[in-house]
């Protein structure tokens, strides 16, 4: 459509101009139902006087000052993720596959200066972390790889929700273990309880790191803040992104002081990570989730929803599987659902898939029950 941007989306035909709450308009006029929110980033919808109020005062003050000086929404930011998990510091980048491949350096960082020897990466068949070089090895899908070789070294997929194929491919030189607690680019597939607390077990029993990427699943988005909160147990660092900020870059590390203290100054840096601007946005979407109903709504919608893809699957035979938790939830189809996403568009709803044939419904975390009805009267009219 514009041959002046490299071609690497198969982007819709329809150029966005604004948005507000869960709806966004064309450049046309047209109104359309979000479900998709950005792929999992515009927690709190679109236009929120607060989120935008946090931006524009910040630009105002200071939007960049380097990392060799502290802001005050970078303190604040740090001191409320610390706060609300079961981590002891945070580091600050830009995007999701920063925070992957940060995780997995302080893995060798602390591998390196207490296990000498260990470097291997164990992650997980029918994963996505990301498309630099590190998160793309760690990536469980081939699609992603072709025509990149060499990738790093030391790094290597286990069958996801599979103890034993972990077991056969660990070894005396394994210093982490990564997983998403729900995968999401896999078809919206969640860990069974049982097996994260297997991981768990082993990691510490070996001294390994283990590492949840939250960066999809994460921030409010399972109707607790960290999708660890699920499972009753907790990784030695979890990476996120995505709805951190409510659409303003930005990626984090977070990690046990155990971990976290084996890197040093230089050992790892990001330009603009925990910048002013996106650390202002992060705080507001955190107290927002905590202290303004957020998490609240996602627990109750949430239910809605899963009773609203339970009743399409008995009415139409070619869903064979609906999962998820919170509002990442997923519709498996017989058949690829791209035709489907396309008569969505056409009818006004904005949704995605994940994997080929899974529907994937990831709407701002404030959608309430009434929009989720006007969303599937138009899926419903876009199945017939």
């Amino acid at each position: 459509m514009y041959d002046f941007i490299m071609n690497t989306y198969s982007r819709f035909p329809l150029v966005l101009e604004k948005g507000e709450g869960c709806y966004v308009w064309d450049n046309k006029g047209k109104k359309y139902l979000d479900f998709m929110a950005g792929i999992a980033v515009n927690t709190l919808g679109h236009g929120h006087k607060k989120l935008t109020y946090a931006i524009s005062d910040q630009a105002k003050r200071l939007i960049h000052v380097s990392n060799f000086y502290w802001t005050k929404p970078l303190i604040d930011l740090g001191d409320k993720l610390v706060s609300h998990s079961d981590f002891d510091q945070a580091f600050f980048c830009n995007s999701g596959a920063e925070a992957v491949e940060g995780a997995m350096k302080l893995a060798r960082k602390y591998a390196s200066k207490n296990h000498p020897g260990r470097y291997e990466i164990i992650a997980m068949k029918n994963s996505f972390h990301g498309r630099t070089f590190g998160a793309l090895t760690a990536t469980g899908q081939d699609k992603y790889k072709k025509g990149l070789d060499p990738l790093v070294p030391g790094i290597m997929q286990a069958d996801f929700n599979d103890f034993g194929s972990l077991l056969n491919l660990a070894s005396e030189k394994t210093c982490a273990v990564l997983l998403e607690p729900v995968q999401g680019e896999g078809g919206i597939r969640p860990a069974d309880e049982e097996y994260l607390k297997k991981v768990r077990q082993f990691c510490d029993e070996h001294d390994i790191m283990l590492i949840f990427d939250e960066v999809q699943c994460g921030v409010g988005r399972t109707g607790h803040f960290f999708a660890y909160e699920h499972y009753n147990i907790c990784p030695d660092a979890v990476a996120m992104a995505k709805g951190l900020a409510g659409g303003v870059p930005i990626g984090a590390v977070l990690a046990k002081e155990k971990f976290s203290s084996a890197f040093g100054p230089g050992d790892h840096a990001s330009t603009f990570g925990g910048n002013p601007l996106a650390t202002a946005a992060a705080n507001v979407v955190v107290d927002e989730l905590f202290h303004g109903g957020v998490l609240e709504n996602v627990q109750r919608v949430s239910a809605y929803l899963l009773k609203k893809l339970e009743a399409l699957k008995d009415k139409f035979p070619t869903i064979i599987d609906v999962r998820g938790v919170g509002l990442l939830m997923g519709a498996e189809f017989k058949e690829p659902v791209a035709a489907i996403v396309d008569k969505c568009l056409e009818n006004g709803l904005l949704i995605i898939n994940a994997g080929a044939n899974i529907l994937r419904f990831v709407p701002p975390l404030i959608v309430n029950e009434t929009e989720i009805d006007e969303g599937f009267e138009i899926l419903e009219e876009s199945l017939i």
